[in-house]
């Protein structure tokens, strides 16, 4: 595996740790932290996968939009689309006011 591959995948189980942290959290878990966390987990697992296979990676948080192009090396990743389009809105959804997460959506 190349060296960078391993350095997004170990920023993607990061956020997944923390992500996790966050939605078992006793005393006042942060359901929208670790909704974002999810996104970004999915998000740096996708960009590895074309780190590994030698695709520019675009700037970009549309997860839907990388799963597209991770699906010539990956077909079996076309069951995820549904649950990245939904992932994909916490990116940004509950980063400010207006919207909350909760449990379920982190369970999700």
């Amino acid at each position: 595996m190349k060296s960078l591959t391993e350095e997004w995948i170990a920023k993607a189980e990061s956020d997944y740790a923390s992500a996790l942290r966050e939605y078992r959290a006793r005393k006042s878990p942060n359901y929208d932290l670790a909704c974002f966390l999810a996104q970004q987990c999915a998000e740096k697992y996708l960009k590895g996968r074309l780190q590994e296979a030698g695709v520019n990676i675009e700037k970009t948080h549309n997860l839907v939009h990388l799963l597209d192009s991770c699906l010539s090396h990956e077909p079996f990743w076309e069951s995820l689309r549904t649950s990245l389009a939904v992932l994909g809105n916490y990116a940004v959804a509950f980063r400010y006011p207006g919207e909350r997460a909760d449990g379920e959506m982190v369970r999700g």
